[in-house]
């Protein structure tokens, strides 16, 4: 059985393991089917896509008229004035074949120009209030990349009273100091208001080598099933984190063996040495750094 915990102030009780149908952006329909199987079987009760995550919401769409109400929704917009929101939210609608969403998310706001564009007067903020007005997302969310998003996030929280925010969390990111300190502010924000916390990037490895393949996500993961079942208990292992499963479908089942089998007891939890263990046997490196690459 995977955990449960109250998803913020939303009311739902989601899954700790929450499916990223990133996943599904490049598959068949019949391929994604089988996804869905494994998610019922599980008892995965909480989709995250997006509208630029390929095909992802038409695929999610063809399971909404028989299984919506299996699944907290969530998706993201990445545009940023409120007409481009307001577009992008009515695609996503008719992309998933539902009325409403359970959450809205603007879409990798990490960036200056474009956090003041879409938090201010006309942008897409704006759109999604007032689309949460019509009835259309209940309820409000900001996602984001690098190793600026967690400060980024606090400003965010600031400015709006988001319900909820998603940023990378694996050991060799906040083996980072300033990364960790910015991730610790923000995680005690969030227990204070209430606000869920996603975290991505759980099992990832490292960015892509040239030689390296076949690649089913933009970085490389963990493939041993030991390695991956450290990483997922390090995240589960803290307290109020949500995780998102990997944009690579074929780690779904191990992510799930190992969140299923996830228990409180520090006997489960990994240890310092064996996280640092892998890092070394595996060339664990984080994705983002200070000066480097901070998108996808």
């Amino acid at each position: 059985m995977l955990e449960k915990n109250p998803f913020g102030k939303t009311g739902h009780t989601s899954t700790r393991i929450l499916f990223g149908a990133a996943a599904l952006g490049g598959m068949r329909q019949d391929r994604a089917d089988k996804v869905l199987e494994l998610l019922l079987e599980h008892g995965v009760n909480h989709i995250d896509t997006a509208a630029d995550y390929g095909d992802s919401e038409i695929r999610v769409g063809a399971w909404m008229p028989e299984h919506r109400r299996n699944f907290f929704l969530a998706t993201k917009t990445a545009q940023r004035d409120a007409q481009g929101a307001r577009e992008s939210l009515h695609r996503s609608l008719e992309r998933l074949r539902v009325d409403s969403v359970d959450l809205i998310q603007l879409h990798n706001l990490v960036d200056e120009k474009e956090w003041e564009q879409a938090l201010g007067a006309g942008g897409a903020l704006e759109a999604l209030v007032a689309a949460r007005q019509e009835g259309l997302v209940r309820f409000i969310g900001v996602t984001g990349h690098g190793t600026r998003v967690a400060a980024m996030h606090q400003r965010s929280l600031e400015r709006f009273e988001f319900d909820s925010v998603l940023l990378p969390y694996n050991y060799a990111m906040i083996a980072q100091p300033a990364y960790a300190e910015d991730f610790n502010a923000l995680l005690k924000i969030c227990r204070s208001r209430n606000v869920a916390v996603q975290t991505i990037k759980s099992v990832a490895r490292r960015r892509w080598q040239e030689s390296d393949g076949p690649r089913y996500s933009w970085y490389e993961p963990l493939r041993e099933p030991a390695a991956v079942g450290r990483a997922v208990r390090f995240v589960l292992g803290r307290e109020g984190l949500f995780l998102n499963s990997s944009s690579d479908a074929t780690l779904l089942p191990t992510l799930l063996e190992a969140a299923s089998n996830l228990r409180s007891e520090e006997s489960n939890l990994p240890d310092e040495a064996e996280l640092a263990s892998d890092v070394q046997r595996y060339g664990v490196e984080p994705l983002f750094v200070p000066g480097g690459p901070q998108g996808i």
